[in-house]
């Protein structure tokens, strides 16, 4: 968590010293550049109030996180994933403290996308932190949809019904 935080808020020092506002810099031509921007929405463009509703949720919802992330220490594919989602959270909290808005500046080319009147032509510009996030969440919906992994009960805790043997196979 803290190594998410602390090179996602480098990196955004380095960006902002770096980078001009909405200059795109060219790293591998059209594919990726680096283009400072200023969010005061969410992730991928959302805007479901001003900024200070994101940083209002951020802090309500951060303290479960949080406590979930404590109690599953002892479960690496269950706390890593969610350590690295309260750390991008953290990270994309302390720019709203800071500024009142998210530094975001790996900006990517993707396919095309029309599906009915919604048209993207660009990736939404992010920083570490939203990279940090979005592959956690990966992370825990492949182990849960595509490897169906169950989580071992830790010593003490009794089984869930889910985590028991399968005695008719």
């Amino acid at each position: 968590m803290l190594g998410v935080i602390v090179l996602d808020q480098i990196t955004k020092v380095w960006a902002v010293a770096t980078l001009t506002e909405r200059v795109s810099a060219r790293v591998l031509g059209d594919f990726l550049m680096l283009t400072l921007v200023y969010n005061e929405g969410g992730a991928m463009g959302t805007r479901l109030g001003p900024s200070l509703y994101y940083l209002a949720m951020a802090l309500l919802v951060l303290p479960f996180l949080l406590i979930y992330v404590y109690r599953n220490r002892f479960r690496p594919a269950l706390s890593l994933p969610l350590a690295f989602i309260a750390g991008g959270a953290i990270g994309n909290l302390i720019d709203r403290i800071r500024l009142g808005r998210v530094i975001d500046f790996i900006d990517v080319d993707i396919f095309d996308v029309h599906l009915g009147g919604f048209h993207l032509e660009r990736w939404w510009t992010f920083n570490i932190a939203d990279a940090s996030i979005t592959c956690a969440i990966v992370v825990l919906l492949v182990q849960i949809i595509i490897l169906r992994k169950t989580l071992d009960p830790l010593p003490g805790e009794r089984p869930r019904p889910a985590d028991l043997p399968d005695l008719h196979a």
